[in-house]
This record gives C-alpha cells, sequence and structure tokens, in this order.
C-alpha cells in the first residue's frame, strides 16, 4: 500500500482468525487481544469476564485487621473520627467512601479534603489544625499520609490515633500510626501493588463491616472506586481491572445523586455503557476542577448527596468552575507556546518554562500537554511573588524522580515519581535550574526506547462492522494505563471534508460498504486538500449525535493516499 506512512501494523493473521472464531469476538478486536499476547482459553475468559470473586484474598494486607479494630472501637464508643484525603479524584472518592461507610455503620465521621493552595499536597500543618480542632479520637487518611511523619506526630501527641490509608511510595522512617494500610510498605505481602486508595478504602470497609458483624452492601461505593482508579491512571490489571469493570457498570446507572447531576451536564445517559476514556475525559476533569482553582470540598460534598435537587445546584457550580478552568488551561498553553518559541527552546532535551500568576492548581495538565507535544520531560511553574509551584511531565519510560533528585539543590523541594512529580523553587534560581533540567534529561534518557507511534494502532478488518467492533471493544474496557484501547485504522474513501465552526474537519467516510462520519479537532485547515482515498487513525465509537447505531471515527491522524 504505497504512500502509507512506516511502522503500522500487518494485517491480521491466522492467530487472530481463530481467536475470533473460538471467541465469538470481531476479527478487529481479536486481532488486538492477540497482538496483546491473549491467547484462548482460561486467562482470556478472565480478562473478558472479570468478577467480583476473581479479587485477590486481602488476609495479607498488613495492618487492616489493626485498622479495622481501632476504628471499630473507635465506632462502638461513639469516639469522633476525622477523615482526611488528598485534593484530587483518588483522594476525594477515598474520603467520600470512608465516610459515608463510617456512617452507614454507625460512626461519627468528620471530613476534610487538603488545598492545593492551603497547605498543599497530604497531611499539611494548616490541615491538622483543623482536624484537631473537631476533636477526634481516631484519624483516617486517604491518599496520602505515607510521607506526613511530622503532622501525624503532631495528632498522635494530640491523643489521636492514625490510621494511614495509601498507595504512594513509602519512606524508610517508621510513621507515627496505629495502621498504615499500604502495598507498598516492605511488610506488606499483599501480592497486587496497583491498587489506588480508593480501592484500599473500600477493602477496608469490608473488612469493618466482618469486624462489627454488620450487613452493608460495599458494591454501592464501586462507582467511586472506578472514578478514583481510573483518574489516578492506576494501572488497570489484577484486582483493579476486576474493581473497575464492576464500578462502571454501577456507575453507568447513576444511582448516586451527585453523579446523575453530573452526568446530566457531561450529557451522558444513564444505562449507556462506559470506558475509561468516558471517566478520563468527560467525568474526572469536571472533579477536579475545584480543586484546581480553589477548595475541593464542594465536590465532596457532591459526591455524598442525598438529594436530586441539592446534588444539581452543586453540579452547576462546578460545571462553572470547569468552563473558567478550561478558560485559564487554554490561556496558559498558548502563552506556553509563545515563551518556547521565543526562547528557542523546542530543541532541548529538557524544557523549563515559568511565568508569575500562572495558576499551580493547572501547571500538570499545561506540562503534560506540552510533554506530549515535544516528547521531552517538561517542567511548567506558575510563581506568586517569587515563589514558584510547578509540576514535570514526560514521556513513556522518563526518570523524572531521577533527574530531579540529580539537581535537588537547585529547587526548595521536590516529590512524586518517575512518570509525574512536582516541585517548588525561588524565582532567583529559575535559570539555573532550567540549565540544570535540560542538563539531567540528557543525564537520564527513557529507560525503554521510544516504540513507533501506531503501537497501539489495529487495522479495521474489511468484514467487520464497525458497531459490532465498537461493541466488542467495551469487552476489553476498562481501558487506560497498562490496557490501553486501541486506535483504529482505516483506509477509507472521503466522500466529503468541511471545515466547521471552530476551525475543526468534519468528514464523510465510506469504508467497504460502510458508512462513518468522522470528526478531526483543529483540523479544519486540511478540508480542502482531502479527496478519494486517505488514511484516518482514531477512536472507533458511536455517534451519539446522530444516533440509531451511527458510527463516528474520532480522528487523531490523517494521511492522504495517492488514487489507486
Amino acid at each position: 500500500m504505497s504512500g502509507l506512512p512506516q511502522g503500522l501494523p500487518e494485517p491480521v493473521g491466522d492467530a487472530a482468525r481463530a481467536l475470533a472464531q473460538s471467541t465469538g469476538l470481531a476479527l478487529t478486536v481479536a486481532d488486538w487481544l492477540n497482538r496483546r499476547g491473549h491467547e484462548a482459553g482460561e486467562q482470556l475468559n478472565g480478562f473478558l469476564q472479570p468478577k467480583l470473586t476473581d479479587l485477590t484474598q486481602p488476609d495479607q494486607m498488613a495492618d487492616r485487621d489493626a485498622a479495622a479494630e481501632r476504628i471499630a472501637r473507635a465506632i462502638k464508643d461513639r469516639e469522633r473520627i476525622a477523615v482526611f484525603g488528598d485534593y484530587d479524584c483518588d483522594g476525594i472518592t477515598s474520603a467520600s467512601i470512608m465516610t459515608e461507610v463510617l456512617r452507614a455503620l454507625g460512626g461519627d465521621a468528620v471530613p476534610f479534603l487538603a488545598s492545593r493552595f492551603e497547605g498543599g499536597y497530604g497531611v499539611s500543618a494548616p490541615a491538622v489544625d483543623k482536624i484537631l480542632k473537631s476533636e477526634p479520637g481516631v484519624l483516617v487518611t486517604c491518599d496520602c499520609g505515607s510521607s506526613d511523619h511530622a503532622s501525624l506526630q503532631r495528632t498522635q501527641d494530640a491523643g489521636v490515633d492514625n490510621v494511614v490509608i495509601d498507595h504512594h511510595l513509602v519512606p524508610a522512617q517508621p510513621l507515627p500510626a496505629v495502621a498504615f494500610l499500604n502495598p507498598h510498605r516492605d511488610i506488606c505481602d499483599f501480592p497486587y501493588k496497583g491498587m489506588a486508595s480508593c480501592g484500599l478504602a473500600l477493602s477496608m470497609a469490608a473488612a469493618l463491616r466482618s469486624k462489627l458483624d454488620q450487613k452493608l452492601d460495599i458494591r454501592s461505593w464501586l462507582d467511586l472506586v472506578a472514578i478514583g482508579t481510573i483518574a489516578d491512571v492506576a494501572p488497570l490489571d489484577g484486582d483493579n481491572r476486576v474493581l473497575v469493570r464492576a464500578g462502571l457498570k454501577r456507575l453507568s446507572q447513576a444511582e448516586r445523586p451527585g453523579i446523575r447531576a453530573l452526568f446530566e451536564l457531561a450529557k451522558i445517559t444513564p444505562g449507556e455503557e462506559l470506558g475509561g476514556r468516558d471517566v478520563a475525559f468527560r467525568i474526572a476533569p469536571r472533579l477536579n476542577a475545584p480543586g484546581r482553582l480553589g477548595s475541593p470540598d464542594i465536590v465532596l460534598e457532591l459526591l455524598t448527596a442525598k438529594d436530586i435537587t441539592q446534588a444539581r445546584g452543586i453540579a452547576a457550580e462546578i460545571e462553572q468552575l470547569t468552563i473558567r478552568r478550561r478558560r485559564i488551561q487554554d490561556e496558559m498553553i498558548e502563552a506556553a507556546y509563545e515563551d518556547i518559541a521565543s526562547g528557542q527552546l523546542s530543541e532541548r532535551a529538557g524544557i523549563v518554562i515559568g511565568r508569575e500568576g500562572w495558576n499551580s492548581g493547572i501547571v500538570g495538565i499545561v506540562a503534560g500537554r506540552l510533554a506530549d507535544k515535544y516528547k521531552v520531560p517538561v517542567a511548567v511553574i506558575g510563581f506568586e511573588d517569587g515563589h514558584g509551584r510547578g509540576s514535570v511531565r514526560g514521556p513513556d519510560g522518563v526518570r523524572l524522580h531521577d533527574m530531579l533528585s540529580s539537581i535537588e539543590g537547585v529547587m526548595d523541594r521536590f516529590g512524586g515519581h518517575q512518570a509525574a512529580a512536582g516541585l517548588e523553587v525561588n524565582w532567583e534560581k529559575f535559570s539555573e535550574l532550567a540549565e540544570a533540567f535540560d542538563a539531567a534529561a540528557k543525564e537520564f534518557p527513557p529507560t525503554v526506547p521510544a516504540g513507533s507511534r501506531f503501537d497501539d494502532v489495529v487495522w479495521l478488518d474489511p468484514g467487520d462492522d464497525p458497531a459490532s467492533v465498537i461493541r466488542d471493544l467495551y469487552r476489553v474496557e476498562p481501558c487506560g494505563e497498562k490496557n490501553p484501547r486501541p486506535r483504529i485504522a482505516v483506509r477509507a474513501r472521503v466522500t466529503q471534508a468541511r471545515s466547521v465552526k471552530g476551525g475543526h474537519l468534519k468528514l464523510s467516510l465510506a469504508v467497504g460498504d460502510a458508512r462513518l462520519s468522522g470528526f478531526a479537532p483543529t483540523r479544519g485547515d486540511l478540508a480542502k486538500e482531502l479527496g478519494g482515498s486517505a488514511l484516518i487513525i482514531g477512536d472507533l465509537k458511536f455517534d451519539t449525535y446522530r444516533g440509531n447505531g451511527a458510527v463516528e471515527i474520532y480522528v487523531d491522524e490523517i494521511f492522504p493516499l495517492p488514487a489507486d
């Protein structure tokens, strides 16, 4: 097929055909599963039909029983239990789960959330002040606490028993806590290490139910586990796959008033089949917006609301914050492009940009966009009165923690892991940081070679009904980290191409006997160039606007092809 770019996958082979025949899957989907190493049999059946009974038994989770024992005693003795969550989706969903479960079991639970703008991540000093004012007997931290030794020492010294539920990497220093649930602890023999904090919170709920000998259907909180796990970019394999698959089904029903109100604004129909991208791009950004601009407390109020009228009012406030976040984000990205161009930074091994007044709650989104575009590590920093807080992102295989560790003397502080990190720096050190960061990026190249840009691509088989392919792709869900959703490649005849409002491109396509629509954001400039055949790569999905099972390809890449 002359005119095609290099690196596209080979046409479907015999192994994929055999897999399609044995499973009844569309050949396109069977081809993708075959390329991912799946073979017909018990393993594949378990992958396609995960069940809650497949979950790893929690017996080996260190301190799980001790945590349940102390919290159960607090419930029986009517001690106040402070629940403290981080400001992101995993932290908020974890705190929501713990708060509702404790109350359902008869506990006196008071929730708190961290704030980016008042103390920052984790159990900060201002957070401890608020917690202690509530006079709790027990503090349960959700999605934070593993590194908060000083703050937890304060609460312990005040007579509070600390229970930490977290999944972040664990420092060597012992933690002042009566129980510490974290799969990454050296003494924790629980074999699955990828669980997000919301999944750990659900496990804690099961332990409490058993300890108190109460009947409580903890499946009610699987919708929040699905949101928190996907939003935190946790691996969607093993136990997480089981939890999130069940959680997406419950989420789709929108039984929780806050979720139903959110669906109305996101234009999601209750009962609609949901995948990982729906959470990642339609739900999680809305839940993260308040915390990026100020206080995340309104999100916890939404998720725990009991009345749909109240929930709709809260959701409307969140939607306005989401619109504001998008506007600020777009302005920051445009300014970032200007700074990179004027500073001739695009050829650097590592890029550092920053401005006074940039929102430190949005720098992570901007850094991620820039890292995707330039394929190098990027640090984006927002300064306020000369002090900067920034986020660092990079391409696959990058070693951000190693990079920052090698130049820590330039920064006030830093933290995170290899794939994402944060830092603080004073303006006087900004230029020095930029040079050091570039040098560190050269010293610590990605640990894995950059794969083909088409590693996630599979051909749409000419014999497959595109609608059947979409339905079968839902059997591969949840898709995301460690289980990518394939991009679909089609060789199509372009019957119409037009630029629409916003500079976007709308396409009418013929693929064999099938008719598809296409939508390419910001590519309206191609409308006059397209005619005849084209290779189109993108996400295949149902066109909810046209309805009746119509199929649309959300276009990532277009390659005009020469006439046959």
